[in-house]
C-alpha cells in the first residue's frame, strides 16, 4: 500500500497524483502599499503533509505551545523572519511595496492536522474554529465578499504532492471562508519516485491563488512562499470555481461535500495530473511491513531498539550527568557558599541536597528524553509509525481503541516520561488525553529494582515468574484501564475504523530533527523541572525538621523526622495490605518521587547497606522481619501486594509533571486519585486473597 492510499485496516482509496515542476504564482494583482498589511499566518494542512516540518523550519527557535483555550488540542505559535528576496528591480515596480515589507516579521500558528472543516475530532474542532474566527468578514471564494479587516489571517494551506485530492478537499472548505490563501506544494520529490505529476504554474492558473513548491526539510521555496503570502495579504483573491453552497442548506451538508469532492476531481483533470502503472517503492515495503509474519517480527525488533536505547544505552550517560550535578557542580556550590560564610550549615545542606540533587534528577533524564524524542522523530518521519498503527489495529479495537496508539504505550515499558511525549503522534486531541493516562500502568525498568529485591527476598526460587506475572499484570491493567475509560470519560471517541493515509517513506532530515529534539527536551526542562525540584526540595525539608527532643535541623534521623512521622501517619492506610509499617511507607513516598530510588529509602530507613547484585543482603532479611510481623505471618502475601502497589501508583513525579505540561493540573491530579486508588484496592485485595493460601 503506497503513498496516496487510504487505510482503513488494509482497505482504502487512492487519491489523485501530484508532482513537483516549478514556482506557480497565479494570477497577477497590482500592489498599493498603502494596503499592505502586517500579515498573520494560519498553517492550514492534512496529517503528514509536511505542515510541521514547515512550521519549525520557517520558526526554527522562535516558537511556544499552548492549549487551545478549553481543550487538551495544543496549538504552536511562531515567528517567520523571511529573507529579503528578490530585488524590486527583478519583481517589477508595482511590487515594491512587498520588496521593503519582505523582511519583517510573520506571526504563524501551527493548527492541528484535518483532513476537513467538517470536523470529526477535537482537533478538527480547533483547526475550524481558528479559521472561522481569524477569517471572519473576508468574505470567500463561494461569492460574496465581505467587508475585510487589516488584520485578517493570511491560511497557508500545505498540500501533500502525493495527496493533492485530500489537499484540494479541505482547500475547497478553507477557500469558501476567505479569500486570504496560499498554497505551499510539498512531498514533490516522493511524488516523482511514485510517479506523481502536477505542474504548479497549471494549479495555480486552475486555483487563482498563488502555488509556491517548498521542501520543508531544506527550506527550497520558502523565500517565494514570503513573497506569496505578503502579496495575498496585500490584494486577496478568491479560489475559484468552487461550488456556491445552497442557501436552503448548511454549508457542511453531504451535498455540499460531493460538490467539493467534484470540484476537486474536476482540478486534478484539468492540471492533467496522472500517475504512473508501475508499482510504487512505498507499495514494494508495503507489501511486507503491513504482512503480519514479516511486519510483526520487525515491530518486535524495532520495540527492543527503543527499550535498549532507554535502558542500555541512556543509563550510563543519565547517570554522568546526574553524577556530574552532585559531584563537581555540587562541590562548587558548597566552596561557593563556604566563601560566603554559609558553608556546613543547614542552608547549604538546603542547596546542596535539595536544590542541586533535584536539578541533578532533572539533568539525569534529558539524556533520555533526547534519545527517545530522537528516535521517536525518526520512526514518525520515516512514515514507519503509520504502518505499526496498521498492525496493531486489530488488537487495540478490541479495548475501544484504534492501533495508532500501540507505540506510546509499548514505549511506556522502556520509560513512561518519552511515552507520554510518543503521545504526540496521535492524530487528535482526545486519543492523546486517553493514552497518556494509560501510560502510566505501562512498567517502566525503574519498578524492577523494587521487583528484583521482593521477589528475589521472598520467591528466591521463583524470580523469574514472579517478575514475569508483573509485566502480565501490567498489560492487563493498561488494557483494562483501556475498557473502562471508553465506557466512562471516553465514550464521545466513537468506535471508527481506523483510517489514515499512509505516509510515504522518507529519510528524515537529521537537522530539522536535531532542532525539534532540543525543542521538546528545553519544554521538558522548564515545565517538569520546576515541578522535580521544588518537590524535592520540600522532601528535604521534611527530612531536616525534627520532631523529638535531641536533634538540631538538618541533623536528624530519618524517623525522628517530619517525614517520618509523615510516613508513621499514613503506614495504617497500608495495615490491609499487610505492610502497615513506617519503613515501607517511606519507600512508597520515595518512590513517588522515582522509583529507582525506593531500595535506597528502604535501606536509609533500616540503616544498612543497599544490596549489590541479586542478594537481597540485610535489607532484605529486615525486610523479611518486618512484613512477618505487619501480615501476620504472611510475609510473602504482603510481599506480593507490596509489589502491585509499586506496578500501579504514580510512576514518579516526573510523569506527573509532563502529563501536567500536556493535559493541565485538572487531568493530572484525576489520575494521580485514580492510580493511588487503584493500586490500593488491588494491593488489599492480593494480600486479603493470598493469606488465605499463605
Amino acid at each position: 500500500m503506497g503513498p496516496g492510499r487510504g487505510t482503513e485496516g488494509h482497505d482504502g482509496a487512492a487519491h489523485p497524483p501530484a508532482r513537483r515542476r516549478r514556482r506557480g504564482t497565479g494570477p497577477g494583482v497590482p500592489l498599493d502599499a498603502t494596503d499592505l498589511p502586517a500579515a498573520r499566518i494560519l498553517l492550514v494542512g492534512t496529517p503528514n503533509s509536511g505542515k510541521s516540518t514547515l512550521f519549525n523550519r520557517l520558526t526554527g527557535a522562535r516558537q511556544t505551545t499552548r492549549n487551545a483555550p478549553g481543550t487538551t488540542v495544543e496549538l504552536a505559535r511562531g515567528t517567520w523572519r523571511p529573507g529579503p528576496g528578490r530585488s524590486a528591480e527583478e519583481r517589477g515596480s508595482q511590487e515594491t511595496a512587498v520588496a521593503l515589507a519582505a523582511s519583517s516579521t510573520l506571526a504563524i500558528v501551527d493548527l492541528p492536522g484535518a483532513y476537513s472543516l467538517t470536523p470529526v475530532s477535537p482537533d478538527e474542532a480547533v483547526t475550524a474554529a481558528e479559521i472561522a474566527r481569524s477569517t471572519a468578514g473576508t468574505g470567500g471564494a463561494a461569492g460574496t465578499a465581505g467587508t475585510r479587516r487589516t488584520d485578517d489571517a493570511v491560511c497557508l494551506l500545505v498540500a501533500n504532492a502525493a495527496e493533492l485530492h485530500s489537499a484540494l478537499f479541505l482547500l475547497g472548505q478553507v477557500g469558501a471562508l476567505t479569500d486570504r490563501v496560499v498554497v505551499a506544494l510539498t512531498m514533490t520529490d516522493v511524488a516523482t519516485v511514485d510517479g506523481l505529476v502536477v505542474d504548479p504554474d497549471r494549479l495555480a492558473d486552475r486555483l487563482g491563488v498563488p502555488v509556491v513548491e517548498v521542501d520543508p526539510r531544506t527550506g527550497h521555496g520558502t523565500d517565494d512562499l514570503a513573497e506569496a503570502v505578503r502579496t495575498v495579504a496585500a490584494n486577496p483573491r478568491a479560489v475559484v470555481g468552487l461550488p456556491a453552497p445552497a442557501d436552503d442548506r448548511p454549508a457542511g451538508d453531504l451535498d455540499r461535500i460531493d460538490a467539493l469532492l467534484g470540484w476537486a476531481d474536476d482540478v486534478v483533470e484539468a492540471i492533467d495530473a496522472h500517475h504512473s502503472p508501475t508499482r510504487s517503492r512505498a507499495d514494494r515495503i508495503d507489501r511486507w511491513l503491513l504482512n503480519p509474519w514479516v511486519g510483526l517480527p520487525v515491530f518486535v525488533l524495532t520495540l527492543w531498539a527503543l527499550f535498549q536505547l532507554a535502558t542500555w544505552a541512556a543509563a550510563p550517560i543519565m547517570g554522568a550527568a546526574e553524577a556530574l550535578v552532585t559531584g563537581p557542580v555540587a562541590g562548587v556550590v558548597s566552596w561557593a557558599l563556604a566563601g560566603l560564610g554559609l558553608g556546613g550549615g543547614w542552608f547549604e545542606g538546603l542547596v546542596v541536597d535539595g536544590v542541586v540533587a533535584g536539578v541533578g534528577v532533572v539533568v539525569a533524564f534529558a539524556p533520555l528524553m533526547a534519545m527517545m524524542f530522537l528516535a521517536i522523530g525518526l520512526l514518525e518521519d520515516s512514515g514507519y509509525v503509520a504502518r505499526v498503527a496498521v498492525l496493531a489495529d486489530r488488537l487495540m479495537r478490541s479495548v475501544g481503541l484504534d492501533g495508532r496508539v500501540i507505540m506510546p504505550l509499548i514505549v511506556g515499558f522502556g520509560c513512561n516520561l518519552p511515552a507520554l511525549a510518543a503521545t504526540k503522534t496521535l492524530p487528535h486531541a482526545r486519543q492523546r488525553l486517553l493514552t497518556g493516562l494509560l501510560v502510566p500502568y505501562a512498567s517502566c525498568p525503574a519498578r524492577l529494582t523494587v521487583y528484583v529485591l521482593l521477589a528475589g527476598t521472598f520467591f528466591p526460587r521463583h524470580t523469574g515468574l514472579v517478575v514475569l506475572a508483573m509485566y502480565v499484570l501490567s498489560v492487563l491493567l493498561v488494557l483494562g484501564g483501556a475498557f473502562a475509560l471508553r465506557g466512562t470519560l471516553f465514550r464521545d471517541l466513537d468506535r471508527e475504523p481506523l483510517a489514515l493515509v499512509l505516509p510515504a517513506y522518507h529519510v528524515p532530515r537529521l537537522g530539522p530533527l536535531l532542532a525539534t529534539t532540543g525543542r521538546r527536551v528545553l519544554a521538558f526542562l522548564r515545565g517538569a523541572g520546576t515541578i522535580i525540584v521544588a518537590v524535592l526540595v520540600a522532601v528535604w525539608l521534611l527530612l531536616a525538621i525534627p520532631v523529638t527532643a535531641g536533634h538540631t535541623f538538618g541533623e536528624v534521623p530519618v524517623h525522628d523526622s517530619a517525614y517520618g512521622r509523615l510516613t508513621d501517619q499514613v503506614a495504617p492506610v497500608f495495615a490491609p495490605a499487610g505492610y502497615g509499617d513506617w519503613r515501607t511507607t517511606s519507600a512508597l513516598v520515595t518512590g513517588f518521587v522515582a522509583k529507582e530510588v525506593a531500595v535506597g529509602a528502604l535501606a536509609q530507613a533500616y540503616a544498612v547497606d543497599e544490596p549489590t547484585g541479586s542478594s537481597p543482603g540485610e535489607l532484605g532479611e529486615q525486610l523479611r522481619t518486618t512484613l512477618d510481623e505487619t501480615s501476620g505471618g504472611h510475609a510473602s502475601a504482603a510481599a506480593l501486594a507490596f509489589m502491585v502497589f509499586v506496578l500501579a501508583y504514580t510512576p514518579c513525579l516526573a510523569t506527573v509533571a509532563e502529563q501536567k505540561r500536556l493535559f493541565g493540573w485538572r487531568w493530572t491530579l484525576g489520575a494521580v486519585a485514580a492510580q493511588l486508588t487503584v493500586a490500593w484496592v488491588l494491593s488489599v485485595a492480593t494480600f486479603q486473597l493470598l493469606r488465605l493460601v499463605w
